[in-house]
């Protein structure tokens, strides 16, 4: 694991699905096999139970679980953060309690959602999930699913926390990244994969990816590259990855998508996801096949 001081979660972590059986059980063998091929493909950590997980529709004890049977899988190779996200602060704090005591090396805090706190209300939920347990903390801003982001002046703030370490951007404003990264020292990890490049210019140090899930190497080769000083060899790798990225991140449902991908490719038995969630039709199934294909993953369309 490359893992250091300032890059506390190493550089390429995935948000990793959460596999199920036919029936919508969660399927944690398959969750221990995926993850082990997700390490042994160029990931320094793995983030469990966040919105690409189905985290809105499974509950405590699967998610206590599922840390269990990863970390029991990986945990000697690979960072296991664990999302603890909620707008209500004490479920939040209780995921929090139970990722700890199931094993997880971090944890993942977003901003409250729908219910649109202040910034004070921001403020005081993060720290009370950060004061909950010992586990070092990354920071989530992703307003386009939770209508609101940290103000700069938040950020500051919660850095000060001694167990605020980290953020991961999905904001895609790389201006406001370029001067918070400056102002708050915390280790910056984009939360689109499509916007690595540039994060990674601005000060960023990894990536917390979906299409990770299929071409971990590459966008592990991509960090590699830029900070060895080599930007164009990185351009290069990352446009070897796009197709992925596009199949991936391009619909809208990047927790299908990899679901679906994942599937195709063998690497989990089912593409089952709960509902609200509803399965891909046909045209989804072989739109996504014929990219597999493309990429050269699946050897030929009736794979």
């Amino acid at each position: 694991m490359s893992v250091t001081p300032t890059r506390p979660f190493g550089s390429l972590l995935t948000a990793m699905v959460t596999p199920m059986t036919a029936d919508g059980s969660v399927d944690l063998e398959a969750a221990g096999t995926l993850a082990t091929h997700l390490v042994d493909h160029g990931h320094d950590g793995l983030v469990l139970n966040g919105t690409t997980g189905e985290a809105p529709t499974t509950h405590a004890q699967e998610k206590s679980d599922l840390v269990r049977a990863v970390v029991e899988a990986v945990g000697e190779r690979a960072i296991v953060l664990a999302g603890a996200g909620s707008n209500d602060t004490q479920h939040a704090v209780r995921m929090a309690e139970q990722a700890a005591e199931a094993g997880a090396h971090g944890l993942l805090v977003v901003t409250p959602y729908y219910s649109r706190p202040s910034q004070e209300g921001i403020y005081r939920h993060t720290v009370a999930v950060a004061d909950a347990t010992g586990l070092p903390v990354m920071l989530y801003d992703v307003p386009g699913r939770t209508v609101v982001r940290y103000a700069p002046d938040t950020l500051q703030r919660l850095a000060e926390h001694p167990r605020v370490v980290a953020v991961k951007d999905a904001t895609g404003d790389v201006q406001a990244a370029l001067r918070a990264i400056d102002a708050t020292g915390l280790a910056w990890y984009s939360g689109d994969d499509g916007t690595l490049l540039p994060f990674l210019a601005v000060g960023a140090i990894g990536l917390v990816s979906m299409a990770g899930h299929l071409v971990g190497d590459g966008l592990a080769q991509v960090i590699r590259e830029f900070e060895a000083g080599d930007p164009a060899a990185a351009r290069a790798t990352f446009l070897s990855v796009l197709p992925a990225i596009d199949v991936v991140c391009g619909s809208g449902n990047g927790a299908l998508r990899s679901k679906l991908a994942l599937a195709l490719l063998g690497l989990i038995p089912t593409a089952t996801m709960r509902l609200p969630h509803a399965p891909a039709d046909d045209d989804e199934v072989q739109e996504v096949r014929a990219a597999l294909v493309a990429m050269g993953l699946l050897p030929h369309a009736g794979h």
